[in-house]
């Protein structure tokens, strides 16, 4: 069995979608994570309600959203 160490290494610099509590989900390729759950992403897209509202190039999202 893999341990989540493996998994979340298994993960860098692929797509990824982060739903945040507020129901905004972040789509970009994770650059990193670490393990208080902050998430660095690159080519970043902000959605609200399915809809595309912001795109970023990098991106920081504090694990405590």
């Amino acid at each position: 069995m893999e341990s989540s160490q493996d998994f979340t290494s298994f993960l860098i610099g692929r797509p990824v979608i982060v739903k945040l509590n507020s129901g905004i989900d972040y789509r970009g390729i994770l650059a990193c994570l670490d393990g208080y759950m902050n998430i660095a992403l690159e080519q970043t897209e902000e959605y609200v309600n399915g809809q595309l509202m912001n795109k970023y190039g990098d991106t920081f999202i504090r694990g405590n959203n």
